[in-house]
């Protein structure tokens, strides 16, 4: 074994030969990838092709049909036995997701709650803490994604980018080692859109793993450490971001840019 490979960290997420069909229909089609600790990678492609179904399968809200995936070494959502992956009961997939963050397009909040409550519910009723530790780590990520005024204000007292900032909170609360967005942003009034992508950078600058579903070019080009385009259901090309954008060697990936950028 080389030195490099001695010193090389276990990837945070890797991706190995990642099947998924719905039926008939092949969605994800031999996903291969890494993401290392403390990397941001960026999936971008048109509709369709497979990214937030992958973004799925990495905290097992989708099952996979084939292949692995692992997350920080620990095979997701299922049991290996002499070769054949057997799917864990789901009290216990459930417990392999408490350190998978994940946000999604819509806010998914619980209206009848106040932000501080909306952030301090998971923590006391899955992970047992007391309620009172609970509400005070959610008024500091309150004030974190920079809504420390709005505690007591329920969702529908809330704009989209503010609603959006507490469910990145929400899923902070969690402490997670790994943060998945599924197009943060794409519910947004354009105006909000900045919001959020401040908080994002904030994460990436503190060195969270996060692989982002997006449409935001320039949040890509600016954070991302790696840029993965993804086109029916395969990677067609990747690499690091300000590279990809200025010279993509790909017909598909030349087509696609030509019409976001």
């Amino acid at each position: 074994m080389t030195e490099p490979e001695q010193s090389r960290p276990t990837p945070m997420v890797s991706a190995q030969g990642v099947h998924k069909s719905f039926g008939a229909l092949e969605v994800l089609k031999g996903i291969t990838l890494d993401v290392a600790p403390g990397e941001v990678m960026c999936l971008v492609g048109p509709s369709g092709s497979g990214k937030s179904t992958f973004l799925r399968c990495i905290n097992h809200l989708e099952t996979v049909n084939a292949g692995r995936l692992y997350v920080d070494g620990v095979l997701v959502g299922y049991h290996e036995r002499r070769g054949k992956l057997h799917e864990m009961h789901p009290r216990d997939a459930a417990r392999q997701r408490r350190t998978i963050g994940m946000v999604f397009q819509r806010f998914n909040l619980f209206p009848h709650m106040t932000a501080l409550e909306n952030i301090a519910e998971a923590p006391v009723v899955v992970q047992g803490r007391r309620k009172a530790e609970a509400a005070t780590q959610a008024r500091d990520l309150l004030a974190r994604v920079g809504l420390a005024d709005k505690a007591q204000a329920y969702p529908a007292q809330l704009s989209g980018g503010q609603q959006q900032r507490v469910a990145i909170a929400r899923a902070l609360a969690m402490q997670p080692r790994l943060m998945l967005f599924d197009e943060p942003t794409s519910a947004l009034d354009p105006e909000l859109v900045g919001e959020v992508l401040d908080v994002m950078r904030q994460l990436a600058d503190e060195g969270m793993t996060m692989i982002v579903v997006t449409h935001e070019m320039g949040f890509a080009r600016e954070v991302g450490d790696q840029l993965v385009f993804m086109d029916a259901g395969v990677v067609v090309e990747a690499g690091p971001p300000r590279a990809v954008l200025a010279d993509p060697q790909h017909e598909r990936t030349r087509a696609f840019l030509s019409k976001v950028l």
